[in-house]
């Protein structure tokens, strides 16, 4: 079940050295010299926590893996940022989800 945890590996110059994060868990982190031992040790640490929390009878988070999404979220911009994008998209003649989604993308 570890496996479909988001991980991401990052360099922590404070610390001289790797550090791994788990974003279901962002209180876990693990550092170490070199990016795939900060990858195992954080893998091998939310493994430590889902048994603990088994063990416990607690729920783990669900992976972000596993969800599902609609593909739909709202989101408020001031009065402004609307007209200038709806002007944007017409003037690139998409509408102004396309014109959104490919920033966002991009």
């Amino acid at each position: 079940m570890t496996d479909h945890y988001t991980y991401r590996i990052t360099w922590s110059p404070e610390d001289g050295e790797h550090l791994g994060l788990c974003a279901e868990f962002p209180s876990l982190s693990w550092l170490a010299p070199t990016p795939d031992e900060a990858l195992s040790g954080i893998r091998n640490l939310v493994g430590d926590v889902l048994a603990d929390m088994h063990a416990n009878g607690e729920s783990p988070p669900e992976p972000l893996a596993d969800r599902t999404y609609s593909g739909r979220f709202v989101v408020r911009v001031p009065p402004e940022t609307h007209r200038d994008l709806v002007i944007k998209a017409a003037e690139e003649g998409v509408s102004l989800n396309r014109l959104v989604s490919a920033r966002l993308a991009g």
